[in-house]
């Protein structure tokens, strides 16, 4: 890229010696008054300089003539060229000096995304996963979290994938009893396990007591929360913590409604813990 803006600069050079030898052979009359003293001549700016530069590929496309100095005429790699051709050729090469390194790397990405691919293949780790009391054998990655587990291989929906932080609570199962953010565990960390997604609760067609519950006290808004926020509840009623209004919100402060339906969700996990109590 250096060689090119060198390039640039001596075509710049040498138009700027052929102006300075025409304007030797002008005639003293026709020559302008010389300035008056204590006129200053303004500095040639940067965009004057680029207004100079591109009228020279404007003009028209005979090669110049210059005495200026010896340089007789301008040629590029020992052929006469014009300004326009330069150009056009200064243009080409930056095009290709750009573009070329992009081409040559296309074949090793390609090449690295097969390899990578085949490598993740042979990797993969074969877990026995309970859920809903129902067994699946699955080959996954050792890095697939249980969450993307449920959901893109099993196609268990329900739980959401919320802030894919822990944060959130959306996400939230049981496991042997105790609810988990699944997306901050691994699917291998859970052979043989007991999950619970929402899908799990009800029996047929009868809802769980606080699936009912949710739907009675109108305990949800958008609905996206919902899943996690439930088993949340049923955890909490399980391990007794929801004696009071207080403890309730404590232990259900790890699941966030965007909607703002708290005062619902804690009237449908009283009712809910009056049913199952």
């Amino acid at each position: 890229m250096f060689g090119v803006w060198r390039l640039l600069a001596k075509a710049f050079v040498v138009e700027r010696l052929r102006s300075d030898s025409e304007a030797n052979r002008t005639p003293k009359s026709k020559r302008p008054e010389p300035k008056r003293r204590g006129h200053v001549e303004s500095r040639p700016t940067f965009s004057r300089l680029s207004r100079d530069f591109i009228s020279m590929a404007r003009e028209s496309e005979e090669p110049f003539q210059s005495d200026a100095d010896g340089l007789n005429e301008f040629s590029i790699l020992g052929y006469q060229e014009t300004r326009r051709k330069f150009i056009k050729q200064v243009a080409g090469t930056s095009a290709a000096i750009a573009i070329g390194p992009s081409l040559l790397s296309s074949a090793p990405v390609d090449q690295a995304d097969s390899t990578s691919a085949a490598g993740a293949s042979t990797d993969s780790v074969n877990v026995h996963l309970k859920i809903n009391g129902k067994g699946y054998a699955l080959d996954v990655d050792p890095r697939v979290t249980l969450l993307d587990a449920l959901r893109e291989r099993l196609q268990l929906t329900g739980s959401k994938k919320g802030c894919d932080h822990g944060q959130c609570g959306a996400c939230t199962v049981l496991v042997n009893g105790r609810r988990i953010n699944s997306c901050l565990t691994l699917a291998v960390m859970h052979e043989g396990d007991e999950i619970t997604t929402i899908e799990g609760l009800a029996r047929g067609d009868e809802l769980h007591p606080m699936q009912a519950a949710f739907i009675d006290q109108d305990g949800f808004q958008c609905g996206y929360c919902t899943p996690g926020q439930i088993c949340s509840a049923v955890a909490c009623v399980q391990e007794g913590h929801a004696n009071n209004d207080n403890e309730i919100r404590e232990w259900m402060s790890g699941n966030i409604c965007r909607c703002g339906a708290y005062p619902n969700i804690l009237a449908a996990i009283k009712e809910a813990k009056t049913k199952t109590a």
